[in-house]
């Protein structure tokens, strides 16, 4: 991974599961050039990993704050992780 690269971990609360936010996601990571994941979690929340350039992960956790049209975004927890301490995904998925 390129020294500018960033890894971050959001966790995503509110109406966030059955209204596409995964997928929406996954699509916004995919066109900034980013890693990682997004994954339902048991208490309704979303589980976003972040994996790329600077600017792209900024831009996403910009656009987790209102996620799809149907969701109703409550809240926005970011962690910082180091990109080497991930697994390295090829791509961004969905789980």
């Amino acid at each position: 991974m390129a020294n500018d690269f960033i890894a971050r971990r959001f966790i995503v609360t509110g109406k966030v599961q059955g209204v596409f936010f995964r997928a929406s996601t996954a699509r916004e990571a995919v066109r900034l050039g980013l890693r990682g994941h997004a994954l339902n979690l048991p208490d309704g929340a979303v589980e976003v990993l972040a994996i790329g350039p600077v600017a792209g992960v900024a831009e996403l956790q910009r656009w987790l704050h209102r996620g799809p049209p149907a969701a109703r975004v409550e809240g926005v927890v970011e962690e910082v992780l180091e990109p080497a301490d991930c697994a390295d995904p090829a791509s961004f998925r969905t789980g």
